[in-house]
């Protein structure tokens, strides 16, 4: 028997020698081996390479030294980030800039603190959002629209493409924990379902935790709720639940977990509520705080904000205020019932900024009760644009109605009056209410050319770092700055590559050279700037601003009127100098075409640097431009089983198009009941089920009115196929139709609507197959109505849409509105 030595060979030996060596030697530079050992990156390239190992490896344990690799953390003395952002709220809303609403979470920031009398948005939501995330322009990063209008372009892709990281993912490296609460428009809506691609969500763009809801709105009573990937319904059960509390809960909750796990770890912290864009859903209680409180109307309120805001110190002395539009009408011209309503309108909008501010205190409230304010940089943005238009000029109780250009007159709104912010409205205010909380400005939300559609009430504190507090700064930034300001605070770099993709430079500079009171007056380091939504445009530079004219109200949505043919040269511009003209009063084109001519051409320059091209001046037609989508190509759709919270975007679109469902079924000794397939709900839809045994269709056309298919007689036990076959009165948006509900070939209902929903069936409910999951589509039914017998297969074939020309789709708008 031959013995075989386990020595090594002498190559092997001298290779392990070697590394010995080596290992000791980076041990030498390293004096930390031990389980809690930290090291700060270069951070030029993140993910960074896993440190070398720093220990000694021997033939035996007994004789080596373990090295356990460091955990990234920051630069020592990094702050916590806490940034804030509301919804749809121009700079006249919150308190700190003028206001008659309080807000004394934002007044708390900025007396410890500073404000910001010239920062900017975008005058859009999502493109707001990516923007500030990334500090790229939005363009830059495929958001020159909202998500669900995107185009096959590299500017308005709804793509933040892995050569963009975003903020969360450059703290997410460098040793924070990073987390992300409320709403989020920055994913694709092909990407909601469960089969993702999930780089595009939260966790895919460095937030280790996320608590949300997905796209432009969610009812705040029933949300469409996820935790991290999984759909969660935190409202079942408890009477009274409203999302912008149990955010703020769970965003305590978090920082106090973290506090106890990890009271070291820096965190960072996006908190970014539902509030205040429409649904406008506050509790009962912030809606009496105030009542009476809008009679005196939006003219009088907006004089009272222009007074404040002087004596405040937030617009100079010299501003002027805009006029007020002539096709809006003055308090005074309106009827006793016209100013009842409006006034209820605008009470519940105050609710809600109210009641949001609240809630943001209770957050910044227990970052103070760790004794972690004092070393926290927060950042307090009210409004991604300016204050919506888009409840059309009347208000409306239903806000999907409205934004697809359906006006609900007055008298009818009346009947929702007591009701006006609960659960079985979702409302909007009237678009004279969003100019005058725009004041000093003109115009609103989508409005990219003036400020009364991007100028933001900003504040920032940081008690450890920002002395001047209550100072004020009217340096002209962007959301574009926020970025390189958080990086500039906690002293870590933009990287140049991540993971392995080179990465684009970032397009903000830092504010912090604005914090000391030395720099209080010191020159703006933005000094050029453009703006673009839906065409519009304007261009900063140096204290002047070009601006062009806004070829119609954005309250029409784009159904009424045309725009120019040619989205370059079919405009007209207005010239503004800043530095005399705070409030864009004094348009001085005609006085000086070379400094118009040049800002201009300076436009077009900063336009293609940015992908800003093509130019595309469509709104409503963008919403059915082609897309990506689970559910492209297909025209048959089956299904079998329950399954709920399925995505619109994967799911059949009925909208505008013949279609017929088939429903295989099987009815139980006891009888049958309950939900066969639904999408949407109380605000919108259509949903097939058996009350009772006896089948039913309806058609929900936005709250306003229900279209009815009923048997007269319940369905006996057995197997039975069930079709509902609908016939469109095509071709263009919003046309009429008939259907036929049918049993077991035989005709058991038939009925017409004469009109159905142009362009959106749902923005915040699912298709959910054997069960209801959030509201139900009629009030003869309760949530979940889950189905009692067995469905064998659900099917639903669409037929070919039936369109008109872009034209005669425009057309069919302004058809649509006209409908009361």
């Amino acid at each position: 028997m031959t013995t075989q030595s386990v020595w090594p060979s002498a190559p092997i030996l001298a290779s392990a020698i070697l590394l010995l060596f080596v290992s000791s030697a980076e041990a030498q530079q390293t004096p930390s081996c031990a389980p809690d050992g930290t090291r700060t990156i270069e951070g030029s390239h993140i993910p960074a390479p896993a440190p070398a190992f720093n220990g000694v490896i021997n033939m035996g344990a007994p004789e080596s030294k373990p090295c356990w690799p460091a955990a990234n953390v920051p630069p020592k003395g990094a702050p916590n980030v806490l940034l804030i952002m509301t919804d749809d709220a121009g700079y006249g809303v919150s308190s700190t800039f003028g206001s008659i609403i309080p807000t004394p979470a934002m007044d708390r920031i900025a007396k410890m603190g500073l404000r910001y009398t010239q920062f900017h948005s975008t005058a859009l939501c999502s493109p707001t959002r990516a923007a500030l995330i990334t500090g790229r322009n939005h363009h830059s990063v495929g958001f020159g629209v909202i998500a669900e209008q995107s185009t096959g372009y590299p500017g308005y892709d709804a793509v933040i493409g892995s050569d963009n990281a975003t903020i969360g993912t450059i703290l997410r490296d460098n040793g924070y924990a990073t987390s992300w609460f409320g709403k989020n428009h920055n994913t694709p809506s092909y990407a909601y379902s469960t089969a993702g691609p999930f780089d595009q969500w939260p966790s895919g763009m460095g937030f280790e935790y996320f608590y949300g809801f997905m796209g432009g709105e969610t009812d705040q009573w029933y949300p469409d709720l996820f935790r991290d990937h999984s759909q969660v319904y935190p409202w079942i059960g408890k009477p009274g639940y409203n999302l912008i509390t149990d955010m703020a809960d769970d965003a305590i909750r978090y920082v106090n977990q973290l506090n106890q796990v990890a009271p070291d770890k820096p965190f960072f912290l996006y908190y970014v509520p539902g509030g205040t864009h429409a649904p406008h859903h506050p509790t009962p209680e912030w809606i009496a705080k105030f009542a009476g409180k809008f009679d005196i109307g939006w003219n009088a309120m907006r004089d009272s904000i222009f007074a404040n805001q002087k004596r405040l110190g937030v617009i100079p002395a010299n501003t002027q205020l805009t006029p007020w539009p002539a096709d809006l009408p003055k308090w005074e011209t309106l009827s006793a019932n016209d100013k009842k309503l409006f006034a209820r309108q605008a009470q519940v909008y105050a609710a809600y900024v109210a009641y949001t501010d609240h809630e943001i205190g209770r957050v910044i409230q227990a970052v103070d009760d760790l004794g972690k304010l004092d070393n926290t940089l927060i950042i307090y943005i009210e409004g991604d644009n300016g204050t919506s238009a888009e409840g059309s000029t009347l208000g409306t109780p239903f806000d999907m109605a409205a934004i697809q250009g359906i006006d609900i007159p007055v008298a009818e709104q009346l009947k929702f009056y007591d009701v006006w912010g609960s659960d079985v409205t979702t409302p909007h205010m009237s678009v004279a209410w969003s100019w005058a909380f725009d004041t000093p400005f003109k115009w609103t939300k989508q409005i990219a050319s003036h400020f009364g559609g991007t100028r933001q009430g900003m504040v920032i504190a940081w008690p450890n770092r920002i002395k001047d507090a209550g100072g004020v700064r009217s340096q002209f930034h962007h959301v574009i700055d926020i970025v390189p300001t958080i990086l500039e605070a906690t002293g870590v770099q933009p990287p140049i590559v991540v993971n392995g993709i080179a990465q684009k430079p970032i397009e903000g500079v830092s504010m912090a050279y604005t914090w000391d009171k030395a720099n209080a007056n010191a020159p703006s380091t933005r000094t050029t700037q453009y703006f673009e939504m839906f065409g519009d445009r304007a261009i900063y530079h140096d204290g002047w601003i070009a601006s062009t004219t806004p070829w119609a109200a954005p309250w029409l949505m784009g159904l009424v009127g045309k725009p120019p043919t040619d989205p370059i040269n079919g405009y007209t511009w207005e010239l503004y100098n800043l530095s005399e003209d705070y409030s864009q009063n004094n348009d001085l084109a005609a006085k000086n075409p070379d400094k118009l001519r040049q800002l201009q051409e300076l436009f077009l320059v900063e336009a293609t640097r940015y992908q800003v091209f093509p130019l595309d001046n469509s709104v409503a037609a963008r919403l059915l431009a082609p897309r990506p989508s689970a559910s492209a190509g297909r025209s048959v759709f089956t299904y079998s089983g329950e399954s709920v919270g399925l995505p619109p975007s994967g799911t059949p679109d009925i909208l505008n198009r013949s279609y017929t469902i088939t429903a295989e079924i099987e009815v139980p000794k006891a009888g049958g009941e309950g939900v066969i397939v639904t999408e949407g709900g109380r605000f919108g839809g259509f949903g097939l089920y058996l009350l009772k045994g006896k089948p039913v269709y309806v058609y929900n056309f936005l709250g306003i009115e229900k279209f009815r298919w009923e048997g007269t007689q319940a369905l006996a036990p057995g197997k039975h196929t069930i079709v509902f076959d609908y016939t469109y009165d095509g071709p263009g948006f919003a046309k009429g139709g008939s259907g036929v509900l049918k049993v077991d070939g035989k005709q058991v209902a038939t009925n017409t609507m004469p009109h159905s929903i142009p362009f959106i069936l749902t923005i915040d409910e699912t298709f959910d197959v054997g069960a209801d999951s959030r509201t139900p589509i009629d009030t003869d039914y309760q949530v979940p109505f889950r189905f009692t017998g067995r469905l064998g297969k659900v099917t639903v074939d669409l037929k070919d849409l039936q369109l008109a020309s872009k034209d005669q789709q425009l057309r069919e708008g302004k058809l649509a509105r006209a409908h009361d």
